[in-house]
């Protein structure tokens, strides 16, 4: 049975997408950038990340001093996102910490978000996305999350028919709207949640008060 760590444990990650949204501040976003091997700097996020290994986009928001690390892509079908996604999967770097992928637009923030699904489902990309208050993953099947004590969580169910949980205040349920899978909370330090698809787990990174 697959098992997700908490934050501060998750240490095999093969690339960083910094997405040009709200820059991370929070020391657990900022402690994974710390140690990313590989950064790929979505356009404009390399004004705020200079030494981004490589800047994907169409280039409209890259200065002209980073230009010879821009990989330029000009389809407009897919965001700059994906397309950074694309070229760290053809790369062979499948799991990915997405950072910068949420504020500032609030429809940036959920169409990134359910992003990560669509890489899971068809990239085969091992997504985590991180904020500056917790943090996103996409999970299949059976699966044990390291949690602690009034941690909050929030399960968003993708195609489950089945869906239960162990050691959340709240039993899960195969939600049918996304709002029905939110505000529950930890109890222990770890809860379990059995499912026959997949689904996106959100922890916090600092316990209800």
């Amino acid at each position: 049975m697959k098992r997700f760590p908490l934050i501060n444990e998750v240490t095999d990650f093969d690339a960083i997408i910094l997405a040009d949204g709200e820059f991370p501040v929070a020391a657990e976003p900022l402690t994974l950038l710390r140690k990313a091997s590989f950064v790929c700097a979505c356009d404009g996020a390399a004004v705020h990340y200079p030494t981004a290994d490589v800047i994907i986009g169409d280039g409209d928001s890259v200065p002209e001093i980073f230009r010879n690390r821009l990989v330029q892509v000009d389809e407009q079908e897919d965001n700059d996102l994906t397309k950074a996604t694309r070229y760290c999967v053809s790369e062979g770097l499948r799991r990915i910490v997405y950072l910068g992928a949420t504020g500032l637009r609030e429809d940036h923030t959920l169409g990134n978000i359910s992003l990560m699904v669509r890489y899971a489902l068809e990239m085969g990309v091992r997504p985590l996305l991180a904020t500056n208050y917790g943090w996103f993953v996409v999970a299949e099947g059976d699966a044990v999350f390291d949690s602690f004590p009034r941690q909050q969580v929030s399960i968003f169910n993708v195609d489950c028919q089945s869906l239960t949980s162990e050691k959340l205040r709240w039993n899960a349920y195969p939600y049918r709207q996304f709002w029905q899978g939110t505000l529950n909370e930890a109890i222990v330090n770890e809860f379990l949640l059995k499912a026959d698809g997949h689904y996106l787990v959100y922890r916090t990174y600092k316990p209800k008060v």
